[in-house]
């Protein structure tokens, strides 16, 4: 008898259906996903690469070797790389740990106007392509509304949160590169805080440097802000980045308005103009120059008096910081509040091997050469590892949110 059209299958003649997903495969930029691979054969070694084009075209990429559990699996949630771009267990280290593909490129670059981020992930076997997925990184929270802001002298953007309830403001500062911090504002709206990432020079009508710039001028921006309709009353906080994080904490120390101060990178004391020269003041008060410290001399008249403060302080530094000692000028401000018996709340969260990016509120590729400044034309190295980076940012973006969270729900 001839029979036709029956198949004996045997364990070893299986056909695996290789799957590759990202889960949640949408999410905001500082929110992680996990990559998963299915359909492997147990112990099988494969290798996930991933790949990105950033704001200024360049292609970025990374990979790592993995092996699957007994269930043919790779979770990169809960298992490290035996081998390839990074160690130890990371969700999107794939992505933490890019690299450029051309070399000249220095630093990755977002992508402009808050555009979303897609991020390729491909699952290989010796090289043949066995499944791919995609991640979409958004840099603002669906609902977010952006206001360009052009009131009187003020210039920057707004951004109001979704929902509609007043909601404790932020006015955020940047730093000597000048512009409007637009990235960390969207980043504060999509978690529920009114934001004004507020220029004060390098932007439209502004000055073009950071020299004698007015703290009248923050007074009205952040005095505007806490006067919308959707600014819960009595909640206004500042952050600032570097010299952002020099003025933030200069600004707490002098209008009792602000009741909490968030500071990246920051400085202890009040340093000069940037970057044209290596002298002059940086700010003004009244029409006249605030004392300054200069890096080979300091002036005990220029450090901010931070414990005239009227609400706690959050500081985040690196001890790898390749621009100036903010982890040592960050401990000196802990130190001088303690000393003045300091009642709110501080804390310097200091990160071993980050640079002058620590806690940079989002996920991306934190390697980087040195970089040229965009006022200045000088070539800095930000300093820091790529896992001492991501390291700071994994661990403080909880931390910062929690804080403005407790400052805006205190009675």
């Amino acid at each position: 008898m001839r029979i036709t059209g029956v198949f004996l299958w045997t364990a070893a003649s299986i056909a695996f259906a290789q799957a590759l997903t990202v889960t949640p495969d949408h999410v905001l930029s500082d929110e992680p996903a996990s990559v998963r691979a299915s359909g492997l054969q147990p112990g099988e070694r494969v290798t996930i690469r991933a790949e990105l084009t950033d704001g200024a075209g360049a292609q970025w990429t990374a990979q790592a070797d993995f092996v699957a559990d007994d269930a043919g699996a790779v979770d990169t949630a809960k298992q490290a790389p035996a081998g390839g771009a990074y160690k130890e267990v990371s969700p999107l280290g794939l992505v933490w740990f890019m690299m450029p593909a051309q070399k000249n490129v220095a630093a990755y670059a977002a992508p402009r106007n808050l555009a979303p981020q897609t991020i390729g992930f491909e699952l290989l076997r010796k090289g043949e392509k066995l499944a791919s997925a995609h991640l979409q990184q958004d840099a603002v929270a669906e609902g977010v509304r952006r206001v360009v802001v052009r009131d009187g002298a003020l210039r920057g953007v707004m951004f109001v949160p979704a929902g509609g309830e007043r909601s404790a403001a932020v006015l955020v500062v940047g730093g000597s590169n000048g512009g409007a911090p637009t990235r960390q504002a969207a980043w504060l709206a999509s978690r529920g805080f009114l934001a004004l990432a507020l220029a004060y020079f390098r932007y439209e009508d502004l000055p073009d440097q950071l020299e004698a710039i007015p703290l009248e001028y923050f007074q009205q921006g952040f005095t505007w802000l806490a006067a919308r309709p959707e600014a819960m009353p009595g909640r206004l906080a500042v952050m600032g980045t570097s010299r952002g994080g020099e003025l933030a904490l200069q600004l707490g120390s002098m209008f009792p308005r602000i009741g909490a101060v968030v500071a990246y990178v920051p400085a202890n004391v009040r340093f000069p103009a940037c970057c044209r020269n290596t002298g002059g003041p940086a700010w003004t008060w009244t029409g006249r120059p605030l004392a300054y410290s200069l890096p080979r001399f300091r002036s005990p008249e220029s450090e901010i008096q931070v414990e005239r403060t009227r609400g706690p302080i959050l500081m985040i530094s690196g001890e790898s910081d390749g621009v100036w000692n903010s982890w040592d000028m960050a401990d000196d401000i802990v130190s001088r509040l303690k000393r003045h018996h300091f009642e709110y709340e501080f804390a310097n969260l200091k990160y071993p091997h980050a640079g002058h990016a620590s806690g940079r509120p989002e996920i991306r590729p934190t390697w980087h050469g040195a970089i040229r400044h965009p006022v200045s034309g000088r070539i800095n190295n930000p300093g820091g590892t790529p896992k001492g980076d991501a390291d700071s940012s994994s661990d403080s973006i909880p931390k910062v949110l929690a804080f403005l969270r407790k400052f805006a729900d205190a009675r």
